[in-house]
């Protein structure tokens, strides 16, 4: 059995009167990826200034590497490495500076600093930029060099919050190769926010968050497989008047959401072409694809996550 890297139990927390998590209690492998995702005010984002001794903990427990994160908060920090959401490094420092700047913070020895410097800019291919400023590098540039400081003092869990935050595809393509070579190479584990449930796909576990409550956990295929069916995406005309009359047509749940007609159904190709039969000159296209985390979602709470208000339903 894989030891818990993060151990949680009955966690909460409140800001005043506005409770922002409940009873939360997850666990996540040691060199594992785990995602944590929802929809803003989920909680995640409280849950990760819980775990990096950001925000005190006064409900529940949480342990990380065995420590207890409220009575041993500076032994836990030493074995933590921190991505922000927004940009930390000194945009006056070149690349160089801004490691060795936080390999002091950590105390590191000349010699052992500079050997990590070194291993690191090769790892993550920044060789090349070690004299350039901060402020000159690309998002994705910078990304990896907030990655490179993070694992400086060699921490088995790298939390990340909201990593991919004004990266273009090409870069976020960038930042999971490098994740997964952190987690192969360094190693260490990664435990990170986001509310992309494509990246979240990309993990080894996810937990789905909405409420401050915990709805689901677990292999991002054995969750999606929970759903099973196909899914129908359909674009039309006049939308809202479509997802009334195609459910009642198929006598199925059908949402509106993107633009789109979404529809859940058992061996979908069959009744595509029963749509496009039934509603000549309607649709103007239609696409077929397995369960993903959004249904997973949907199916745990009832609405879309990018859909938190405003979400309109048909019902045969």
């Amino acid at each position: 059995m894989v030891a818990a890297e993060v151990d949680v139990r009955g966690l909460g927390h409140r800001y005043g009167d506005r409770i922002a998590l409940r009873d939360l209690s997850l666990s996540v492998p040691s060199g594992s990826t785990y995602a944590l995702v929802g929809p803003n005010g989920s909680g995640k984002t409280t849950l990760f200034r819980l775990l990096s001794t950001l925000l005190r903990i006064v409900e529940g427990e949480a342990r990380i590497a065995g420590l207890d994160v409220r009575i041993q908060p500076s032994l836990v920090r030493r074995r933590i490495g921190i991505v922000f959401q927004h940009p930390s490094l000194d945009r006056d420092l070149t690349v160089e500076e801004n490691l060795r700047c936080q390999g002091r913070l950590y105390g590191l020895a000349s010699e052992a600093l500079r050997h990590r410097i070194v291993c690191l800019l090769g790892v993550f291919g920044l060789e090349d930029r070690r004299a350039d400023r901060a402020g000159r590098l690309s998002g994705g540039l910078a990304r990896r060099v907030e990655i490179a400081k993070a694992l400086l003092h060699e921490p088995s869990l790298v939390l990340m919050d909201e990593p991919t935050t004004g990266l273009d595809p090409a870069a976020r393509a960038d930042f999971w190769a490098y994740v997964r070579k952190m987690r192969d190479e360094a190693p260490a584990t990664v435990l990170l926010t986001t509310h992309l449930m494509d990246e979240a796909e990309r993990c080894d576990r996810v937990a789905i968050l909405d409420g401050g409550r915990l709805v689901a956990e677990g292999r991002p295929s054995d969750l999606s497989a929970e759903v099973g069916g196909d899914v129908i995406l359909v674009e039309a005309n006049a939308r809202s008047e479509m997802a009334t009359r195609v459910a009642e047509f198929l006598g199925r749940r059908v949402e509106v959401a993107d633009g789109v007609l979404r529809i859940e159904v058992e061996k979908g190709a069959d009744v595509i072409p029963r749509l496009v039969e039934a509603f000549p000159g309607r649709i103007r296209s239609v696409s077929l694809r397995k369960p993903n985390l959004e249904d997973v979602f949907f199916h745990k709470t009832g609405r879309l996550i990018a859909h938190a208000v405003g979400s309109e339903t048909s019902w045969a």
